[in-house]
């Protein structure tokens, strides 16, 4: 390689950049509004920002999901203890949307696989189709026939007679063998 350039094939920039001339004495009436709108508008909303962004930096405020501590369930509250029944009955609630979200995510993961594998979803969905009917399952045994209005207590009676029947069928059972 040359060590200096060819001056005909790399000529050298110009040294000044020269100055536009100006085509008239009339200012832009752009920049003239561009400077009134950011002195009228620009300039006291940033400065508001400011002040608050500075007000939020001293108090920061951290948003996490509200926890709940657990209540006792309706089988430990005493008798006449209206507090630990109402504590009890929004506990379940609680829990019943919880329940809810659960199948809802696990129908969107199967969802989800079905859209991804194409036409073979069924057979490469397998476990996400076996994990929703688990789920649904379990949401069936718990909420299954209380309804709108089902509550702590009608939900604690479905699951007493359950209960029941499974010991019945139990010793139904084991009387047969």
């Amino acid at each position: 390689m040359p060590e200096k350039a060819d001056k005909d094939v790399y000529r050298e920039p110009p040294r000044r950049t020269p100055a536009p001339d100006p085509q008239s004495a009339i200012p832009n009436p752009l920049d003239l509004i561009q400077k009134v709108f950011d002195v009228a508008v620009d300039a006291p909303v940033t400065a508001w920002r400011n002040f608050i962004e500075r007000q939020h930096a001293k108090n920061k405020l951290y948003y996490y999901h509200r926890h709940f501590r657990r209540v006792p369930d309706l089988t430990e509250c005493l008798e006449d203890d209206f507090v630990c029944f109402f504590e009890a009955e929004a506990q379940w609630e609680r829990d019943r949307k919880v329940d809810e979200e659960i199948v809802k995510i696990v129908q969107e993961r199967l969802a989800a696989c079905s859209r991804r594998e194409g036409k073979n979803h069924t057979q490469n969905c397998a476990g996400e189709m076996e994990q929703l009917k688990g789920v649904i399952k379990a949401y069936q045994n718990k909420y299954g026939d209380l309804g709108y209005h089902g509550n702590a207590r009608s939900c604690l009676m479905k699951q007493k007679q359950r209960m029941l029947a499974e010991r019945k069928a139990q010793t139904a059972a084991e009387a047969d063998h």
